[in-house]
């Protein structure tokens, strides 16, 4: 198949795509949606056609010889606006930084240049596609030269695709004669004047006759109608000029090599630096770096005498394996790469390392330092002085990926390929190889060869964190905190072993006897955890009318079943029942079999996972416990200390995220209410429904609530109506009567939206990005899935941070005044410390102000913080 050469109309294409695309400027205050919107059509139409040559071609603001021999060409436009103006040279400086060959000529306009390179390209045997906005480019095409029109919305760029039989099929004339259809109808957008009274279906029809303006005028007097004929006697100077001024030329002395066109997309250091300025995140994500697609740079392994040559106050970069009381470091320092064996069961080796984790001199770079922590920590083995955890530092700057191994860095970061993963090595579940059964050369090739990946990682992480402005949320929050959660998981919270077993058997018989209740009115005993035996029971047996059907049978799905309860006991029995079970199975069976012998559960908190910043908790997740029931709010009484020299202390933040949101957006009516503490729930209760403040009743007070934390997730009428119970116009009427009291919250809430639909990601105060790539997607409901990530993110992230923040503070300020007391839990936007007894009146104010003091708003943040026996009690 022949070669293709894409060419693009560089002016035409970056009008488009200023008026298709909202004004953006950078933090600079420089406009950019021109060049923008010009990339995003150049990669997208690059990744589509995948062209072997590209160049663009550019007008010049000197007079073309269409311009001489025509002073009053084009004399009808209006002037570029200057927020385009000044956008020209910009395009033309990113472009030359991504190597895209540029052309420009004075005397002639970039329709000649694309014309003259389109036909030259034909005739060496190109395929050709010009891109351009400017419809005089058809009469060029040809079987080989094809003509894309793109046209920019908010909602994406949508192309017209003209051959010349696309151009006969819609206009009815070929390419070349498009050329005299245009000189005797004119163009008004470039002042070509062509013969009055001479409109698209009259010239059409005339050259479809007589097939040029030339031909016509040799038959005129076979024209019949009188005032036709007259204009065209009339005006044939200037249906001639007309037609000159409309044709292309397509053999401007052009000097040029076809090599210079060669298309490479790397991103160059020049282009990603004006792209970082000019905040074209997107675009550089879709640009490969200079290193793409290469394997693992190869590199000789060091013997490295001892950990002794790998201090002295460097970076150095290790990776780990641990297995049977042997630890192995894949070492890269100083140039060199290899990898130390220790025996952690003989005492010396230990001290050495000991030594050398505990020098607070140099900089690790470690991926995953959490989990080394743990490995170290039974041999009394303490990470100390500055960290920088690559898997933290990948996770901030890409949060919405799925994992971030090591393999994955070298690819996304640098871009390098064929680094192995761990699962690629050792493979996983019960096929996994042991890490010592694997040839010594294999484990030295791994090792090594990560931790070269992570010494050329380090720095593109601390650059990428630095562009994002991200240092204070990397250093001061995240990195901290990993040494705050590990301590938390090495701590544990103790259960109350014989409450629990009780508790199991009381929801044994609970679950018997709605199980009994269930088929009782179901006339026989079945499987209830069967979807499909539950769905013929209800649906088919009991006649009772199915919400939704599914390819494999009725949906017996939580809210499908919710529906249904008030008008059916039955379905009541069955939710009672799934609930009793998912506790018994989850919070009693599970709980029981991660337990310690000393009775305590050890979770794992984890940073990397949600995209909001929120830390989760998994195996088993303490986080979710369904507290809203009775029954589950009872599983927090299982929880106790672990001696009866301690209590728990439970500090809330009072509603965190309506506190952020008020500050955020500089509403001072919510800021004042949250600073004289009046009942935000009430006052909105008073506002929206227009009752005065001290006769709001609990039902209002309730539904203002739903509203007020609805609005935080970009809640809209329809969920509303359905957590309320109320019509969707009800609903509609509440958001609408909310955003009138409180107008700064709307405006904020949409600014939100427009800042994510601009540039791609919201953020937090604290610069934590999340990228909204549903923001401008075609899909509706993908749309506005989009907007209320875009609103919401921004108000949890914010609130995510300062919980994070304050753990560190509260951590540090316990281990800094020698206290015995520790934080053993978080969740949300709660803290549970064990305190020693002694300790609490202390521990008490600390952690109240540590946590109201963690940032700076325009709000005061409020913390509620009580005691008790349990975690029940305490909360």
């Amino acid at each position: 198949m022949n070669k293709k050469i894409l060419l693009f109309d560089g002016l035409s294409i970056a009008n488009r795509a200023f008026y298709g695309i909202p004004l953006l400027t950078n933090k600079e205050g420089r406009y950019t949606n021109a060049v923008y919107g010009f990339l995003n059509i150049m990669l997208s139409i690059i990744e589509k056609e995948k062209p072997d040559l590209v160049g663009v071609a550019f007008d010049v603001s000197a007079p073309t010889f269409r311009h001489i021999q025509c002073e009053d060409y084009k004399g009808t436009r209006k002037g570029m606006p200057q927020e385009l103006r000044e956008q020209i040279p910009l395009l033309k400086t990113v472009l030359r930084a991504m190597n895209i060959h540029m052309m420009e000529k004075e005397g002639f306009e970039a329709d000649d240049l694309l014309g003259t390179l389109a036909k030259s390209g034909e005739r060496d045997g190109y395929r050709m596609v010009v891109v351009s906005g400017d419809r005089d480019l058809l009469q060029i095409t040809s079987e080989t030269i094809e003509l894309k029109i793109p046209k920019t919305k908010q909602q994406g760029t949508e192309i017209e695709s003209y051959y010349a039989k696309d151009v006969e099929a819609k206009y009815e004339v070929t390419p070349l004669e498009f050329i005299d259809v245009k000189g005797l109808m004119g163009d008004a957008s470039d002042n070509i004047k062509g013969v009055p009274g001479v409109g698209e279906k009259t010239a059409v029809k005339l050259i479809k006759t007589y097939g040029s303006i030339e031909n016509l005028y040799e038959h005129i007097d076979e024209i019949t109608q009188k005032k036709l004929k007259e204009n065209l006697v009339t005006y044939k100077d200037q249906a001639l000029e007309s037609k000159m001024l409309a044709t292309i030329v397509c053999d401007v002395p052009l000097e040029y090599t076809w090599d210079e066109f060669n298309l490479d997309l790397t991103l160059t250091e020049e282009a990603e630096e004006l792209m970082k300025n000019l905040e074209f995140k997107k675009i550089i994500a879709r640009l490969p770096r200079a290193s793409a697609n290469k394997p693992v740079e190869q590199v000789e392994v060091h013997t490295f005498n001892g950990l002794e040559e790998v201090t002295g106050g460097q970076v150095c970069a290790m990776t780990y394996a641990y297995e049977a009381d042997t630890l192995e470091l894949g070492l890269a320092f100083n140039s060199k790469v290899g990898r130390l064996s220790f025996n952690l069961t003989n005492t010396e080796e230990v001290q050495t390392l000991q030594n050398f984790f505990g020098n607070e001199e140099g900089l690790k770079v470690i991926h995953d330092s959490k989990q080394l922590r743990h490995i170290l920590y039974p041999y009394h083995i303490e990470i100390k002085g500055q960290v920088f955890d690559t898997f933290i530092a990948a996770y901030l700057i890409e949060p919405t990926n799925e994992t971030y191994e090591i393999s994955e860095i070298a690819d996304r970061f640098l871009g390098v390929q064929n680094v192995e993963s761990t699962e690629g090595l050792l493979g996983k579940g019960k096929s996994m190889k042991a890490w010592l059964t694997l040839e010594d050369e294999v484990r030295i090739k791994f090792l090594t060869e990560r931790a070269h990946v992570l010494d050329a990682a380090y720095a593109v992480l601390k650059k990428e964190i630095e562009d994002n402005q991200m240092e204070e949320l990397f250093y001061n929050i995240e990195m901290p905190l990993v040494k705050v959660l590990f301590d938390m998981e090495v701590e544990g919270i103790k259960v109350d072993v014989e409450k629990l077993k009780a508790y199991g058997k009381e929801l044994d018989a609970l679950i018997e006897n709605v199980a009994e209740k269930v088929y009782a009115a179901a006339g026989e005993a079945f499987n209830i955890n069967s979807p499909k035996q539950l769905g013929v029971i209800l649906f088919e047996k009991m006649d009772i009318p199915a919400v939704k059907k599914t390819k494999t049978g009725y949906s017996t799905a939580a809210e499908v079943l919710e529906k249904l309860k008030d008008g059916y006991p039955i379905v009541e029995d069955i939710l009672a029942y799934r609930q009793y079970t998912k506790l018994k199975s989850t919070y009693v069976d599970g709980l029981l079999s991660v337990m310690t012998d000393e009775h305590k559960i050890h979770s794992s908190f984890n940073q990397t996972i949600t995209a909001t910043g929120r830390i989760s908790s998994t195996e088993p997740n303490l986080q979710n416990i369904p507290i809203k029931l009775e029954m589950g709010k009872r599983i927090r009484e299982l929880f106790i200390p672990s001696s009866e020299d301690y209590i728990f202390l439970d500090a809330d933040y009072s509603q965190i995220e309506l506190r952020v949101l008020a500050s955020l957006a500089d509403d001072q009516k919510l800021i004042n209410a949250f600073n004289q503490n009046i009942d935000i729930h009430t006052l909105t209760a008073s506002e929206v429904f227009h009752v005065p403040f001290e006769e709001v009743t609990p039902l209002e007070r309730s539904n203002a609530k739903a509203v007020n934390f609805g609005i935080v997730y970009g809640i809209g009428a329809f969920s509303l109506s359905e957590d309320l119970k109320i019509t969707q116009k009800e609903a509609a009427a509440y958001i609408e009567g909310y955003f009138e009291k409180y107008p700064k919250i709307k405006d904020y809430l949409d600014g939100c939206v427009s800042f994510a639909r601009d540039h791609g990601y919201v953020q937090t105060i604290f610069n934590r990005k999340r990228d909204i790539p549903e923001i401008n997607a075609k899909n509706f409901n993908l749309r506005e899935f989009g907007k209320r990530k875009a609103m919401n993110t921004p108000i949890q992230g914010t609130a995510a941070d300062i919980i994070k923040l304050a753990m560190v503070n509260v951590h540090r300020a316990l281990q800094e005044e020698g206290l015995r007391s520790k934080v053993i839990l978080t969740v949300h936007d709660e803290l549970l410390l064990e305190v020693y007894k002694p300790e609490q009146e202390q521990v008490a104010k600390l952690l109240k102000e540590k946590m109201e003091q963690a940032v700076d708003l325009k709000v005061t943040l409020s913390v509620d913080v009580h005691s008790g026996s349990n975690w029940l009690a305490a909360k």
